[in-house]
């Protein structure tokens, strides 16, 4: 089991290592700011989260594009839009 996960990895990042490492910072932001809204659902740290999904992202659109993956480039556009709206609200309104 171990070694498929490992060789999942490798296949992945020998297909393209620019989305490889793209998903990777993904994923790292995507999971640190659900972590962080989790953690202060009661007094939401909008300014640390909204960022963190931003970035995370823009990120999931490179890697699609680069993958070809049209429907995760949808996802990530409309995820991208909203937070960047968010974003838009929460430090020039």
């Amino acid at each position: 089991m171990i070694k498929t996960i490992g060789h999942f990895f490798k296949e992945s990042y020998k297909t393209s290592p620019v989305a490889f490492y793209a998903e990777m910072v993904e994923a790292v932001l995507l999971i640190s700011a659900s972590a962080v809204l989790a953690f202060t659902i009661l007094d939401p740290a909008t300014k640390t989260f909204v960022p963190m999904y931003l970035i995370g992202s823009i990120l999931g659109i490179v890697s699609a594009v680069i993958r070809k993956a049209a429907f995760v480039i949808v996802l990530c556009s409309w995820f991208t839009a909203m937070n960047a709206y968010s974003l838009y609200q929460l430090f020039f309104i």
